[in-house]
């Protein structure tokens, strides 16, 4: 592992989640800063999830590269997708309701859109899609996995990693990305922009040979 000379550049995550911070300390990833991105997430008449998944994570990764010149920005999002709907963050309860009644006993996707900007200011962006079966839901099942409040501020109204993998019965692709972030493709990215993991804690180390 090449210690970074003076000077290089450091890893910026534009996302206040607190489950991509964790996922990428996980493989040896420790930002220098965690800069949330002020972005409006509205997805945008007939845009399809994949559309929206790479379009807000390319921006989000441009508006925190603007604040952090010379640093290389990791910018995410996700969007739970029922074919061609798009189910974002419920507002309240009836919202999450509606979202688990749909999801309920059928198949939907995740769509993760990853966009990193190097330190010399190119982007590169890729959408990570996994499918994810659910059980059919009982009433009550619902009705108390709503009343724990894991739903707020979840993509499609439940979080894997908690209690409602109780309600899956299948993942067919990236299992990080359905908690919020792809790893293998992230990891690689930001290879690609010099960034490698430190495995004996720290921040990330960014690598002379890439830059």
């Amino acid at each position: 592992m090449t210690v970074p000379r003076s000077g290089a550049p450091r890893l910026v995550l534009a996302s206040a989640s607190p489950r991509r911070v964790e996922l990428l300390r996980q493989v040896g990833i420790t930002p220098a800063h965690i800069a949330p991105a002020d972005v409006d997430e509205t997805a945008k008449a007939s845009e399809l999830p994949h559309q929206l998944a790479r379009r807000l994570a390319e921006a989000k990764a441009r508006a925190v590269a603007a604040r952090y010149p010379g640093a290389v920005v990791l910018g995410a999002d996700s969007a739970v997708a029922v074919g061609r709907r798009i189910l974002g963050k419920p507002d309240d309860e009836v919202a999450a309701r509606r979202f688990l009644d749909l999801l309920s006993g059928r198949r939907h996707r995740v769509v993760g859109g990853i966009a990193v900007i190097g330190a010399d200011g190119r982007m590169s962006s890729k959408v990570i899609t996994t499918a994810v079966a659910f059980k059919t839901l009982e009433p009550g099942e619902i009705d108390a996995y709503l009343a724990g409040g894991e739903w707020r501020g979840k993509a499609g109204g439940y979080a894997i990693q908690g209690r409602a993998a109780l309600f899956v019965r299948k993942v067919v692709g990236s299992y990080p990305n359905v908690v919020g972030l792809a790893l293998f493709e992230v990891a690689n990215m930001l290879k690609n922009h010099g960034v490698v993991p430190n495995f004996h804690g720290g921040e990330a180390v960014c690598s002379n040979a890439d830059l």
